[in-house]
């Protein structure tokens, strides 16, 4: 049994419908829900594999692969899993990302929506991104975004996608791509798997 997550220390299963209702609630207050989707799509060719990693109720998977992307997604939590898996067109598991490896890998990219790396169990981090690393294809893209405010930190994660293989492309302030600066309340970071010939 690994060690809790901290999301899971952060709710529980109240918590975790209340999660579900505040996007529901933006969603009928006419949001913009699908960011991270469109900023992926458009890193990708037409019918890319894609995981959903820590996918939450499948709101970004879902829309990737209304986009024409083949989707996976996986998450730990049961309630979240239950609405991933009501919305229909993926391939859902529930699983901890320290332990899973999809059948479907390698992967064209995996996507990390959602502070997935900031609410991983403490210590877990770079298990997780090397796990990730290995799911994808040579040049394949990891796209993730987090809070700044939390213990795990944007160099911490930059020393765990190096050390995975992973080379960081971009990085941007928001998903709909502002730049970067260094005090930036959010990270969204585009790192791609080098290809082994070109590692020295």
């Amino acid at each position: 049994m690994h060690e809790r997550t901290r999301w899971q220390d952060e709710r529980d299963e109240a918590g975790s419908r209340e999660y579900l209702r505040r996007f529901d609630d933006l969603a009928a207050g006419g949001a913009d829900l699908d960011g991270e989707a469109r900023m992926v799509d458009a890193l990708l060719a037409r019918d890319s594999t894609v995981l959903d990693a820590g996918c939450g109720s499948g709101r970004v998977g879902a829309e990737l692969a209304r986009r024409g992307h083949r989707v996976c997604a996986v998450d730990l939590d049961p309630t979240l899993i239950e609405a991933a898996r009501a919305r229909g067109g993926l391939t859902v598991y529930e699983a901890d990302l320290v332990e899973f490896t999809a059948p479907e890998a390698p992967f064209d990219a995996i996507v990390m929506a959602g502070n997935v790396m900031v609410y991983l169990a403490p210590g877990t981090e770079a298990q997780v991104v090397d796990r990730l690393a290995a799911q994808l294809r040579d040049q394949g893209v990891l796209v993730a975004g987090f809070a700044t405010d939390r213990p795990y930190t944007v160099e911490e994660f930059d020393r765990d996608l190096a050390v995975a293989g992973l080379v960081t492309e971009s990085r941007f302030a928001t998903w709909d791509l502002r730049p970067w600066y260094a005090d930036a309340p959010w990270a969204v970071t585009v790192a791609r798997k080098a290809h082994p010939k070109s590692v020295r």
